[in-house]
Parts: structure tokens; C-alpha cells; sequence
């Protein structure tokens, strides 16, 4: 059993976007996660790109329990570990290591490794991982190499992110073999840094409506 007790597809098929974020001061986790709840969107990644991170964490799965909080730009089985020390209810990788998604499998927590191309989404099926983050979408493809690799991979499902936007985010949503998307555009660090949260909301509510959920 995960440590939340949902399975990856069910944490991707809570909203049709999730958040990509990176906190710089460990202040603004809780309103930040605050907004984003508030405007539909449950499901947050924390990158673990700044020192902020794991603290971020931690304090987000304290003050806003119906988020569902995971770590994302994880590298390595420490920082896996981490992670998961700080409450990580799953965990995002830009790549796919087979080292790293045995450990957080064997951890119990739900992995989402990055994929772009038929190898690498093999060699994730061979460790029985059958949902991948699709990064960085925008530069790899797009939509329409995972509308390609529905008929090769049928069984394999989607969260594409890296470029995309509100607009864009459609084509993707589209297609039945995405969950959903991946999106920094939500909560920018421009739109943090201003403690500009009410924004946030507005964004979070109208990707939270591109697709019925």
C-alpha cells in the first residue's frame, strides 16, 4: 500500500493540471498551497530545486490536509528518502532511473519517472511502472507523439509536462492516454514572490475547469 493509500493514476486523475512549484521561501508554502486547494487544483508538486523544498513540503501536508503534496525534480534514492521523510504522498522525476523507482516502489510511494521515448517507456514498464510523466513535453513531441505512442503503448497513461499552457493544455487533455498535465504557469515565481495568491486562484480555477473532473 502507497503512503497515501492512491495509486499514481489516481493522484493524476484528481485535476486535469498539477502545479509545478518552486518555493524560495519556506513563508509562502502554506498560502501558496492555500490558493491553488482554494481554486481546484489539490494535487502539488514541489520541486526540489531550491533548499526550500522538503521544508515546504512538510509544512504544506501540515496546514492544508486536503492537498495532496509530492516532490518533484527528484534525482536520487537521498533525496527520495527525504522526500518521503518530509511527507511526500508521490514522487516526480524528470527521468527514469531504474534504482530510483525500485527504491520509492519498495518505499510504498507512488513514482511518476520521466519518459520521451519508446526505450525509456519499455525499460519503466519492465520495473512495472505503466504511468510516466512526459518531460519536457513541448521540445519532445508534444501532443502528437503521444497520440503516436497510444497504439505502441496502449496500456501506458501520461502526465505531460514542460512548456505547456493553458492553451496548449488542451490538445493534450484531448487524448485518452493523458491523465493530465503538468504546468509552472499556474504559480510563477514572479506571482509568489509578489504574494500575488488571489492570482493564483483565478489561474488554478480556470485550468481546474479545462476538463470536467
Amino acid at each position: 500500500m502507497s503512503v497515501n493509500h492512491l495509486t499514481v493514476r489516481e493522484v493524476l486523475g484528481i485535476a486535469p493540471v498539477i502545479p509545478v512549484i518552486v518555493i524560495n521561501d519556506v513563508r509562502d508554502a502554506v498560502p501558496l498551497a492555500r490558493s491553488l486547494v482554494d481554486g481546484g487544483l489539490r494535487v502539488l508538486e514541489v520541486t526540489l530545486r531550491t533548499s526550500a523544498g522538503l521544508e515546504a513540503i512538510q509544512l504544506m501536508r501540515e496546514a492544508v490536509p486536503e492537498a495532496i503534496v509530492g516532490a518533484g525534480t527528484v534525482l536520487n534514492r537521498g533525496q527520495l528518502e527525504a522526500a518521503v521523510t518530509a511527507g511526500s504522498q508521490f514522487i516526480v522525476s524528470p527521468g527514469f532511473s531504474p534504482t530510483l523507482c525500485r527504491a520509492g516502489m519498495a518505499l510504498g510511494v507512488p513514482m511518476l519517472p520521466g519518459c520521451v521515448t519508446a526505450t525509456e517507456i519499455m525499460a519503466a514498464l519492465d520495473v512495472g511502472i505503466d504511468t510516466v510523466k512526459f518531460f519536457p513535453a513541448s521540445r519532445s513531441g508534444g501532443a502528437g507523439l503521444l497520440k503516436d505512442f497510444s497504439s505502441v503503448f496502449s496500456q501506458v497513461r501520461f502526465c505531460p509536462t514542460g512548456g505547456i499552457d493553458l492553451k496548449s493544455a488542451v490538445d493534450y487533455l484531448a487524448l485518452p492516454n493523458v491523465l493530465c498535465v503538468g504546468m509552472s504557469s499556474i504559480a510563477t515565481a514572479a506571482a509568489i514572490k509578489d504574494g500575488d495568491f488571489s492570482g493564483i486562484t483565478s489561474r488554478a480555477k480556470e485550468a481546474a475547469g479545462l476538463r470536467p473532473v
